[in-house]
C-alpha cells in the first residue's frame, strides 16, 4: 500500500532545473540521433546529435557529483536487494514511495548513462574510422571503424529497448503511486512531507546548459542559412586528396576529372591501355603521359582506402570484375537506387556519370554523405 501520510502535504522542487533539462535533451536527443541514423544525406546531424548526447553525459557525471541532493549518484545507489524488494513490492501492492528515484528506477538510469557513454564511444569509432573525421580520423582504421559501426547499432537499438523499459516503469510507478511523474519531470515538484526540504533549482547552470546547446546549433548549422544557390554548404571539408596536373588536365579537359579511389587498380590499368577507344574516343596520349597519368592512378586506385567510397567500392568489386565506369559497381548502384529516375532524365543531371550535379564534392573526390544534394528541378 502507498503512505498516504506523504499526500498530505505541500510540493516541493525534488528536481533542479539543470536534471530536468539534461532528462529531456537527452531523451529527444537520443530519438533524434536515432531517426537520422539510416539517412546518409543526414549524417551531419546525426553526428551533430551525438556530440550534443556525448555532452549531455558528460555533464550528468559531474553533476551527479556536484548537483542537488537528489540528482547525484549516491542519492539513488542501490544494492540489488533493495531493487529486488521494491519490484516484489510492486507486485504483492505494497512498494514503498521514493521522492527520488526508485531503486529499480535507479539502475536503469546507471544502465542509460553507461550505455550512452558505448554509444558516444562506438559512434566516435565510426566517425573517425568510416568517415575519417572526428578526433579519432588518424587512430582508428577503416576496419575498426566498420566493426565498431555494428556494435554502435546494436547498442543503439539495446538503449532503445532500454528507454521503453524505463517508460513503461514510470507508467507503472505513476498508476501505482497515483502521481503524475512525467509532469514532476517538466516541473521539478513532487508531493512530501512538510519536514521535507525542495532543493535548490539553479537556474544559471541550467541557463547555461541550454544556452550552450543552442550556441552549438547554431555554429554548426549556420552554413545552411548563409548559403547561396552559387556557393552551398558543405558540411563536412576533407583534407585534399592526393592529385596530379597532367591527370587534371587531360581527364578533366572532357569530363570531371574522376579521382582514381573510385575505381581498382585493375580497372585504371585497362581504361589506360585501351586509351585510344576510350568510350568511343580516341585520348592520342602519348607514352610518356599515359604512363605518368597511369602511376598516378595506380598510386592512389580504390584499394588503398584514401576515403570511405573508395574502401566501399574496393570492397563491392569482384576479383574477377573489372569496372570501366563508377556506374558499373555493386556499391554505386546500391547507393543510388531510391534516385528517382526523374532527376537522372533532368537537364541538370543528364547523365549517370555527372557525380557534379549532386555532389558538391565530387572534384574533390571525396564524396561524403551530408554534401550530396539532388538538383531543384526545374
Amino acid at each position: 500500500m502507498t503512505d498516504n501520510s506523504l499526500r498530505e502535504t505541500k510540493r516541493v522542487v525534488v528536481w533542479d532545473l539543470p536534471t530536468r533539462l539534461f532528462h529531456w535533451f537527452l531523451a529527444f536527443g537520443f530519438m533524434g540521433a536515432y531517426l537520422t541514423s539510416e539517412n546518409d544525406q543526414l549524417l551531419y546531424t546525426h553526428v551533430y546529435l551525438g556530440y550534443v548526447f556525448l555532452f549531455l553525459l558528460l555533464f550528468r557525471f559531474i553533476w551527479g557529483v556536484v548537483g542537488s541532493r537528489y540528482a547525484r549518484f549516491h542519492a539513488f545507489a542501490y544494492n540489488w536487494p533493495s531493487v529486488s524488494a521494491y519490484l516484489k513490492g510492486l507486485l504483492n501492492g505494497d512498494a514503498s514511495r521514493h521522492i527520488g528515484h526508485n531503486p529499480a528506477g535507479s539502475w536503469a538510469i546507471f544502465a542509460i548513462l553507461f550505455l550512452g557513454l558505448a554509444i558516444s564511444l562506438t559512434g566516435l569509432m565510426v566517425l573517425g574510422g568510416e568517415e575519417q573525421h572526428g578526433i579519432l580520423k588518424s587512430i582508428v582504421s577503416y576496419e575498426v571503424g566498420s566493426f565498431a559501426k555494428e556494435v554502435h547499432e546494436i547498442f543503439a537499438s539495446l538503449m532503445l529497448l532500454l528507454v521503453f523499459l524505463h517508460v513503461s516503469g514510470v507508467i507503472v510507478e505513476s498508476v501505482f503511486h497515483n502521481e503524475n511523474l512525467v509532469w514532476s519531470m517538466i516541473s521539478g515538484k513532487k508531493e512530501t512531507s512538510e519536514k521535507s526540504e525542495g532543493v535548490k533549482v539553479f537556474n544559471l547552470v541550467g541557463a547555461a546548459l541550454v544556452i550552450a546547446i543552442l550556441v552549438s546549433a547554431v555554429f554548426t548549422f549556420r552554413g545552411y542559412v548563409l548559403e547561396t544557390e552559387e556557393d552551398l554548404f558543405r558540411p563536412f571539408v576533407s583534407e585534399p586528396l592526393p592529385t596530379n596536373a597532367t591527370w587534371s588536365e587531360e581527364c578533366g579537359d572532357c569530363h570531371l576529372a574522376f579521382h582514381p579511389s573510385l575505381l581498382p587498380e585493375r580497372s585504371w590499368q585497362k581504361i589506360m591501355a585501351d586509351q585510344t577507344s576510350h568510350f568511343d574516343e580516341d585520348l592520342d596520349l602519348d607514352e610518356e603521359t599515359v604512363a605518368e597519368i597511369l602511376q598516378f592512378l595506380i598510386n592512389n586506385s580504390a584499394e588503398k582506402g584514401l576515403t570511405e567510397a573508395a574502401n566501399k567500392i574496393s570492397r563491392s568489386v569482384a576479383i574477377n570484375e573489372t569496372p570501366i565506369s563508377i556506374a558499373e559497381i555493386k556499391y554505386w548502384k546500391e547507393k543510388h537506387r531510391d534516385i528517382e529516375d526523374v532527376y537522372w532524365k533532368s537537364k541538370e543531371v543528364m547523365s549517370k556519370n555527372n557525380c557534379g550535379a549532386c555532389h558538391l564534392d565530387a572534384k574533390d573526390g571525396w564524396f561524403e554523405d551530408s554534401n550530396m544534394r539532388l538538383p531543384k528541378l526545374k
